[in-house]
């Protein structure tokens, strides 16, 4: 089909318009565009999609979101080419949805930073890496975030997030620790390139900015050297994680110091830039080890929802 290429990134700019990233949806379209190509297909129909759908690769449930995310595209390019075939929904099943979250402990993130450190080919290499993963540990940000960031955003101890999910810019504190050690890492970076052309924060040997793909490769190799295992089929380690590790830790933390978690949950929710608390729960409530402890507050033969618990409702 001649001009698919065209339509991708005219679909892409529109919804990205809307708020919407799409930065996995715009790497299978183009990769669905180029199988076509490759198979000299002349029309978009359900069995090419079915056919790109399934190819060898990804976790469970992958084909299934693969094809979902097509089916969406498909269904906005209908308008403009009737011909086409948007397959049905349900065709593939997605899997069980959301991953669980894994739950890194101090130690591994320490042993992530030193085998991060430890296995660069060079000291700046060695120094982005392991800044790189501390930063994420300590603030909860996303990874997309965290390689966005330019030198210019960080002042006075707090970091601009701009043009965050949804297209929102938010303030993210820092700990004078964590400041000392950014400053440490750009000191570095000037003494080992000196000019840089990109104001990113976090750069490259090349002295450009860091790719999201590189960076997910990086932290696979790193959780493998240090024996970090899946607890199951879908609770995979994933550098994502160490964003649901700060708000379980954060929440445990407040438990542990008494503190109202009616009042934390929202500074929680705020400082990681979700739409309101709701989307915090699910950072949460997959956790035993904080439910205990939200259990523990309630009167002796008193239960409470999940929700409830976390958000310090219905508490004596």
């Amino acid at each position: 089909m001649t001009g698919l290429e065209d339509r991708i990134r005219e679909y892409l700019e529109l919804r990205r318009a809307l708020g919407f990233k799409l930065e996995d949806d715009g790497r299978l379209l183009n990769q669905f565009a180029a199988h076509l190509a490759g198979n000299g297909a002349g029309i978009i129909t359900t069995e090419a999609a079915l056919a790109w759908a399934v190819l060898p690769g990804g976790a469970p449930g992958y084909h299934g979101a693969r094809l979902s995310v097509l089916r969406t595209f498909l269904r906005w390019l209908k308008a403009f080419e009737p011909s086409i075939e948007v397959p049905p929904h349900g065709l593939l099943p997605k899997g069980s949805g959301r991953a669980v979250p894994y739950h890194y402990t101090d130690d591994q993130v320490r042993d992530l930073m030193a085998r991060a450190a430890g296995q660069a080919r060079s000291a700046l290499k060695a120094a982005t890496d392991a800044t790189l993963i501390g930063l994420l540990a300590c603030t909860g940000l996303r990874v997309g975030e965290a390689i966005r960031a330019d030198v210019g955003d960080l002042a006075d101890g707090v970091l601009t997030i701009a043009d965050a999910k949804f297209g929102k810019t938010r303030l993210v504190p820092l700990h004078p620790s964590t400041c000392n050690a950014l400053e440490g890492y750009r000191e570095l970076v000037n003494a080992e390139l000196g000019t840089v052309s990109t104001p990113a924060l976090f750069v490259s040997t090349a002295g450009t900015r860091l790719i999201y793909q590189n960076v997910q490769r990086l932290f696979h190799r790193l959780a493998a050297r240090a024996e970090i295992m899946s607890s199951s089929g879908n609770c995979r380690p994933r550098i994502h994680d160490l964003r649901h590790t700060f708000a379980i830790n954060t929440m445990s933390d407040a438990y542990r110091r008494g503190e109202d978690p009616a009042r934390v949950l929202p500074v929680l929710s705020t400082y990681l830039g979700h739409v309101s608390p709701a989307s915090t729960y699910w950072y949460l409530d997959a956790t035993p080890e904080l439910l205990a402890q939200a259990a523990a507050r309630l009167e002796p033969g008193r239960a409470a929802p999940a929700q409830d618990l976390l958000a310090g409702k219905d508490l004596p």
